[in-house]
């Protein structure tokens, strides 16, 4: 599973993160202003599955669909939504971004994706906009992300420049993205950027609508 937070295991083999513990309300807040009272919701990269059982208990009208390559998190995914007992948490899929042959051929009324683009390789940006213009409801459908962005505008924060410097070191393919890009990515695949919410910690969510 790639990620930079520190991870502890629970007992029944749970993944807890700090990082995810700390954003949920904030990330909630937004969610629930955006996010219609009944729906569908797929998670790309979901990690531990704190924030997708958080989220879909908050959120009861919605069908949560969270989603992992990696085994471990799908296990930990699982664990969370049985200790938490969240029953519109779905089964985890063993979905990839970056591989189309992983991808589900349902339609959702929201794809929610948070701290993915700065740790994956470009591809893996250019796949989930590519799986939001798919399976996003036409028109209408949204999508979500979180995390943090370059943007030519607004000066780059001296802890977000010490972040992707570390993000390159790790892996050069890694780094924070530009939000222009991102926008235009996301045109090109049918999603027009209706919304930028700025978060704690110099982080965004950045809403687009399928058209």
């Amino acid at each position: 599973m790639q990620t930079l937070d520190t991870l502890t295991t629970l007992p029944d083999g749970a993944l807890t993160s700090p990082a995810a513990r700390r954003n949920s309300d904030a990330i909630l807040k937004v969610l629930r202003a955006h996010l219609p009272a009944h729906g569908s919701v797929l998670e790309i990269a979901s990690g531990s599955g704190e924030h997708a059982v958080t989220f879909a208990s908050a959120l009861p009208g919605v069908t949560w669909t969270p989603s992992d390559p990696s085994a471990e998190a799908r296990a930990s995914i699982s664990a969370w939504a049985q200790q938490v007992g969240a029953a519109n948490v779905q089964p985890a899929l063993p979905l990839d971004a970056a591989d189309a042959s992983t991808w589900p051929t349902g339609t959702f009324d929201t794809m929610f994706c948070a701290n993915m683009t700065h740790i994956s390789p470009w591809p893996a940006t250019e796949g989930l906009m590519n799986l939001a213009g798919r399976v996003l409801r036409r028109p209408g459908g949204l999508l979500v992300l979180y995390g943090p962005y370059r943007e030519a505008e607004v000066p780059l924060a001296p802890s977000n420049a010490a972040f992707d410097d570390s993000l390159k070191s790790r892996n050069p393919a890694w780094g924070l993205r530009d939000r222009s890009e991102v926008e235009a990515l996301a045109k090109s695949h049918g999603l027009a950027s209706t919304l930028r919410v700025e978060m704690p910690a110099n982080n965004l969510m950045l809403l687009f609508r399928r058209f």
